[in-house]
């Protein structure tokens, strides 16, 4: 078996030479194909720039907690493409892959469809086929024109919105707004994380063009922080004292997302208790962002300036300095954006590039920050940078590995002894 999924897996990364192909043509006719699974699921869809992952896990563990079947679809993975597609949080099957590839291949052929839109369809195709009631879609790129756009959700959801992927979402927050607002449909609920003005309006502008109810953080449903716990009250539901998993306050507003989700289709009739609802919650892990390893080692995925600065805000509320810090960074990313709220906390850094085709030269980031007063050097790959850290620091320091969720992956498959199956349940 291990032959045919690695042979299946180069068919489907070679799609990737298509590159990003923004429409949904390709997408719809490939599902038309395969007797559209999409419409036989009830959908939740999930879009936004940070914490759409974390708000689908959290979903999926409640739906799971509730024995509820449903089907979990997030990108990119940190380790195995399994990681992808989930049902009752449980990764697919290496034989399920093979099996779904080998059916949906001639028609990807035809149509020449690039890597995403195959991926969706799989995933789609595998929730309906495995008698799953319920999907949760993370969008992969904007909303509009993502390939996830081809269903007709229940429910969507809208995580914090900010700059990133400029180059196909726009420059300006409106305009990235309304391309993650595309995902909107008539008459169908939304529900938002808070949001600044401009894309707070571009929202409303959207849900009101669609007569679509746009239910609001702050408005509709809310939370208070009380160190690592928090407190939800929405929808005619108020849990206290919720002890979640995941680290930092800027994921209260994602799981605070996720249970408005569920408050809200609990009173449009889905049987899901407050037990279950805390329950769910609390048992939610999300691998490669804000995780701890064993000798005080922190793995972020930050890959973007928002990002970025959550895991700055992080490092100061743990009181956190004098960091080795293993970085590197995708050639796509604002360098200086990114790197400079985190030079604060940083003793040393650590500049390698992570495995990806297009990295940004790990000497700008030395020379960045030099310029901060920062001793800094580059490596030619991510162990070498890892075994300088931890051959520099002292005992007790932290060691924090940031910038490129394939730079985290690479360090976390060598620090642990096995990653194949990625667990977002404890």
């Amino acid at each position: 078996m291990e032959d045919s999924y690695r042979a299946s897996l180069d068919y489907l990364y070679s799609l990737q030479l298509f590159g990003i192909k923004l429409g949904l043509e390709n997408i719809r006719s490939l599902l038309e194909r395969l007797d559209n699974p999409q419409r036989k699921l009830r959908i939740i869809h999930i879009a936004g720039t940070n914490g759409k992952g974390s708000t689908a896990a959290a979903l999926a563990n409640i739906f799971n907690a509730a024995g509820i079947d449903a089907g979990l679809y997030t990108s990119p993975h940190l380790h195995s493409f399994t990681e992808r597609v989930r049902i009752d949080t449980r990764q697919i099957s290496e034989a399920e892959v093979v099996a779904l590839i080998d059916e949906i291949r001639p028609h990807a052929e035809e149509l020449r469809t690039t890597f995403f839109e195959f991926t969706t369809a799989l995933a789609l195709l595998h929730f309906q086929r495995s008698g799953c009631q319920w999907a949760i879609l993370e969008t992969g790129l904007g909303g509009r024109l993502d390939a996830t756009n081809a269903v007709l959700p229940e429910l969507c959801l809208i995580t914090p919105i900010a700059h990133d992927h400029t180059a196909y979402l726009g420059d300006t927050l409106a305009e990235v707004a309304g391309e993650k607002a595309g995902i909107f449909k008539s008459e169908v609920p939304v529900i938002s994380s808070r949001q600044q003005p401009e894309v707070g309006q571009a929202l409303q502008a959207q849900a009101d063009k669609l007569k679509s109810p746009l239910l609001q953080a702050g408005r509709d449903y809310d939370w208070d922080s009380a160190g690592g716990d928090f407190s939800f009250r929405g929808f005619g539901c108020e849990l206290k004292d919720l002890h979640p998993t995941l680290a930092g306050r800027h994921q209260h507003q994602n799981l605070a997302l996720a249970l408005a989700a569920a408050t809200w289709l609990k009173h449009a009739g889905l049987d899901l208790s407050e037990a279950t609802l805390r329950h769910g919650l609390e048992q939610t892990r999300w691998p490669g962002r804000l995780e701890w390893l064993p000798e005080r080692t922190l793995l972020d995925g930050a890959h973007n300036a928002a990002g970025a600065q959550v895991l700055a805000d992080y490092l100061q509320q743990q009181d956190l300095k004098q960091l080795h810090l293993v970085v590197g960074l995708k050639a796509d990313k604002q360098v200086e954006e990114l790197l400079s709220p985190l030079l604060p906390f940083v003793g040393q850094l650590y500049a390698t590039r992570p495995p990806v085709d297009a990295a940004i030269e790990p000497e700008k980031l030395v020379q960045l920050a030099e310029k901060s007063g920062i001793l800094a050097a580059e490596y030619a790959d991510p162990q070498a940078a890892l075994a300088a850290a931890q051959g520099n620091r002292q005992p007790g320091q932290v060691l924090l590995v940031a910038g490129s969720l394939f730079l985290v992956a690479a360090i976390r498959e060598k620090l642990l002894t096995s990653t194949e199956l990625l667990s977002i349940s404890n």
